[in-house]
């Protein structure tokens, strides 16, 4: 064990739980009953608290391992998610102060509740927000994957003999503080940790991309030692290792999977919960001009793959190669600032994820199926009961499956969040799709992507093995995300027509264009009703 890593972490973690716990104090509203309040922070965050949240929110601890962990086991294909979050910021530029406006006109505080508003549908609705629950369970259990590699190359726990409880007691200690303070202090909790995490993140890359290739003998030395490495051959597959430049035959993935990867990014519910928290759509605006800030450091931090090749980090799980980088290469008291970095990167996320969840079933479900009549009162404590709900299931994923099998299911979740984009961005814009044809659309990309995914075998298991496969008439290999996408889109727009032929009935839109660029100081925008009518069903 090493002790004086596991002091540094253990007093960075303590000061952002104080943090999580005050937080309720931080900004406290007068009515703290209401979804509002908890789970959107009030609506009043302004520039750099969104761009922190946001920033806390998109690049987690998984962003922290995985992506230098894919460099480190396949060379450059891992660099994917630098031109995704490239590509993402001018499409979100377009959309997102959109929704801010109508959501924040109509009140609304999940993406379900801007799809039923929209195309009058509910049954659109459940299936926007049974697919972002589904999609959000694994990612919030790869945050606590990403706590247990740090907590794996600190030595704490014991070996593999140890009982699974000891093992896992520092894990199950972290999820209850983070359950802890999310329940007490919603969305602020997060918000405020944000800029301790981001920090330190910071720090910890501008730290790493110097001294780190100072002590392996420079960049050169770095690529030489990747490019050897990729260059033998893997007796499982009979193929290189991987290669320092995507192949000719890997670039069809490599471009779909960018491009699927950032349509898909923020039609996750934490995603759309961090925007929808910000107090104008004039900070939306500014901060998808700062946000490729992140980007640069994505970057920097994907090199960490390559250094520890160079620096001989030889482990048998791929997410464990950058915090045993960290540890071979920092002296003690920086290693622990380090572990501590990645792991309040998952706590920020976590919580996020886990409120955009519980929202989404709070709103989408048990308001518009269950109990029609349920107060804001009601609707915040039914939340705040769901988020530990969320927390339990992603705990329980991580202690009884395969971390590789979480890790796929992550892949499947970017796949499944995809197919909401047309109901959620095309309603953005345009009225014409036919409700009917966006759940015959989605319908379709859910059940292909789900197959062609479990059709896909790697090395080590039979399905699920990976998020490519081939692009039907094309014969390339590509994202298969963006191809289920694609199928779901001529879907929607086949059935669109047919639909608007027959003359089927369309819902009721209850929105107006003038909501879609309204401001917070136009009139009209979150109307506070009185608690006599409040809770009544269809109010906001």
């Amino acid at each position: 064990m090493n002790g004086v890593a596991l002091a540094v972490f253990i007093f960075f973690f303590v000061a952002v739980t104080a943090m999580g716990f005050l937080a309720a104090r931080w900004r406290k509203a007068e009515n703290e009953n209401s979804l509002d309040e908890w789970g959107l922070g009030g609506r009043s965050f302004g520039t750099w608290v969104t761009w922190f949240l946001l920033g806390g929110d998109l690049y987690t601890a998984y962003t922290f391992v995985a992506v230098p962990a894919a460099i480190y086991a396949a060379g450059a294909a891992g660099f994917f998610a630098v031109p995704y979050t490239i590509l993402v910021y001018p499409l979100i530029f377009t959309f997102l102060p959109r929704l801010w406006s109508v959501s924040h006109k109509h009140g609304y505080v999940t993406t379900s509740d801007f799809v039923r508003g929209r195309f009058g549908s509910k049954g659109l609705s459940l299936a926007v927000a049974v697919t972002g629950i589904l999609a959000t369970m694994p990612y919030i259990a790869l945050q606590l994957v990403g706590i247990q590699a740090v907590l794996d190359v600190m030595g704490v726990g014991g070996g593999e003999t140890t009982h699974w409880f000891i093992k896992d007691l520092p894990l199950l200690i972290a999820f209850g503080v983070l359950a802890a303070y999310t329940y007490s202090s919603g969305l602020r909790a997060p918000a405020l940790i944000a800029f301790v995490k981001d920090t330190l993140i910071y720090i910890v890359i501008a730290v790493a991309i110097i001294y780190i290739p100072i002590k392996l003998g420079g960049f050169d030395e770095i690529f030489a030692s990747a490019g050897e490495k990729f260059a033998q051959i893997n007796p499982a597959t009979d193929k290189p290792n991987g290669a320092l430049v995507p192949g000719e035959m890997g670039q069809w993935g490599y471009a779909t999977l960018a491009l699927g990867s950032a349509l898909a990014l923020f039609m996750y519910p934490h995603s759309i919960t961090a925007t929808l928290s910000s107090r104008s759509r004039e900070v939306i605006r500014r901060n998808t001009t700062i946000l490729p800030l992140y980007s640069l450091m994505l970057g920097l931090l994907a090199l960490l793959g390559f250094m520890a090749i160079a620096a001989g980090v030889n482990v048998k799980n791929g997410q464990l190669a950058i915090p045993q980088l960290f540890e071979n290469m920092f002296p003690d008291w920086f290693a622990g600032v380090a572990f501590a970095a990645i792991g309040i990167g998952a706590l920020v996320p976590a919580a996020i994820m886990s409120i955009a969840a519980a929202n989404l079933f709070t709103r989408n479900i048990y308001k518009d199926f269950l109990k029609p009549d349920a107060t804001p009162a009601q609707e915040t404590k039914v939340s705040k009961l769901v988020s530990l709900l969320v927390k339990v299931g992603a705990l329980a994923f991580v202690l009884t499956m395969d971390k590789t099998v979480a890790i796929n299911f992550q892949l499947l979740g970017g796949i499944w969040i995809l197919q909401t984009f047309p109901a959620l961005v095309g309603g953005l814009f345009t009225r014409w799709f036919h409700r009917w044809a966006l759940i015959g659309g989605w319908a379709v990309g859910m059940i292909y992507g789900t197959a062609a995914a479990y059709g896909v075998a790697s090395p080590t298991q039979k399905h699920f093995g990976g998020s490519s496969a081939e692009i039907p008439g094309i014969g390339e290999i590509g994202y298969i995300g963006l191809t289920a996408f694609v199928l779901n889109v001529v879907v929607t727009v086949v059935l669109t027509f047919v639909l608007r032929a027959a003359k089927a009935p369309d819902g009721i839109d209850e929105t107006s264009p003038s909501d879609y660029t309204a401001d917070a100081g136009d009139p009209g925008v979150k109307v506070e009703l009185p608690p006599a009518t409040a809770g009544a069903p269809g109010g906001h």
